[in-house]
């Protein structure tokens, strides 16, 4: 009901996301459909009220990741800018609201204490992943449904773990987002612009270190997994960019859904493609809480190999960098 009220404004302000180079639409199309998913999470918390020690600072930090997002959309704010905001709001959560990570239970007993690097660990956290959503809001749908999948699973994770509060905000936010991307894919008639993609990384970012906070260093590694696409595309870009002597914060046209289409997939073909991803990463995460700590290594590895696997075909680094393939092309000719 709000999304197409959102088109409107968007078009009467001309929030418009404009065609470039890097972009695959080629009209301008309205841009500040986050809000929708913003303003809908807002009427799920007034109705479900949920409760938590953090829940003040979580609130606070999402307000003004919006603002954020509303003023890039608006007005195009510098990478540095963003940046800087960013760090200010992990700090708002970690210093008043109190969330850390600060320890983990080893899987064979004992426990790693972070002590002073608890703030750092969990800052780190925070803005990767708000940043991680943000780089693959590239097509129509993309962002939107990628964080549908990991806000599903994340609920689903809590709910088994009894976490009450971490299952309803994860709902709540996975409804909204589902709503919205009903008007969002292909062909979008809004995008959630940077509005949408900062605040889900951030609520994201949050809800899945809080559903494992201080946790085995196992379970750990699952809201890694359950976030699998975003991360390792934005980790992949890092050491693109470093190979290639281009500054960390610089955009290319070189990521996962890029390159996919590139390689000849329809636009919509590749959407689906990361979904699929996205959920077999998801149910990677899902079977890594329920195996042993040897299943959970087989599982990790063979995860690892898939991305090693894709990163080589669709050349995500580039044309020479193909280690996995050499390898067993050297296998074969001994």
């Amino acid at each position: 009901m709000i999304t197409p009220f959102l088109i409107k404004i968007s078009l009467k302000f001309n929030a418009t996301d404009k065609p470039n180079h890097r972009k695959v639409h080629a009209t301008p199309i309205p841009t500040l459909g986050g809000l929708a998913i913003y303003f809908s999470f807002l009427i799920g918390l007034v109705i479900l009220q949920p409760e938590n020690d953090y829940h003040l600072a979580i609130i606070c930090g999402g307000f003004i990741i919006i603002v954020l997002g509303c003023l890039d959309d608006l007005f195009d704010l510098s990478p540095k800018v963003k940046f800087i905001t960013q760090i200010i709001v992990a700090v708002l959560v970690v210093f008043w609201g109190g969330l850390q990570v600060e320890f983990i239970n080893l899987p064979f007993g004992g426990q790693i204490e972070f002590g002073f690097l608890s703030s750092v660990v969990t800052i780190f956290w925070i803005v990767g992943i708000t940043n991680a959503i943000n780089l693959i809001d590239g097509l129509d749908g993309l962002a939107a449904g990628v964080s549908s999948i990991a806000l599903f699973t994340i609920a689903g994770m809590a709910v088994i773990m009894g976490d009450v509060y971490v299952a309803t905000m994860a709902l709540i936010l996975f409804f909204s987002t589902v709503g919205f991307l009903r008007y969002n894919f292909y062909p979008a008639k809004i995008f959630m612009g940077d509005t949408g993609a900062l605040f889900l990384g951030y609520m994201i970012s949050v809800l899945a270190l809080l559903g494992f906070k201080n946790v085995t260093i196992i379970s750990f590694i699952i809201p890694i997994f359950i976030l699998g696409v975003p991360i390792s595309d934005t980790l992949i870009a890092m050491v693109r960019r470093y190979i290639n002597n281009q500054p960390l914060s610089s955009p290319d046209s070189s990521h996962l859904h890029h390159r996919l289409v590139k390689s000849g997939f329809t636009h919509k073909q590749t959407v689906l493609i990361i979904y699929a991803l996205s959920a077999m990463f998801s149910v990677a995460a899902i079977l890594f809480s329920m195996t042993t700590v040897w299943g959970s290594l087989l599982i990790f590895t063979i995860s690892l190999l898939a991305v090693q696997f894709l990163i080589e075909n669709l050349e995500l680094i580039n044309a020479e960098y193909k280690p996995l393939t050499n390898f067993v092309k050297g296998l074969r000719h001994k």
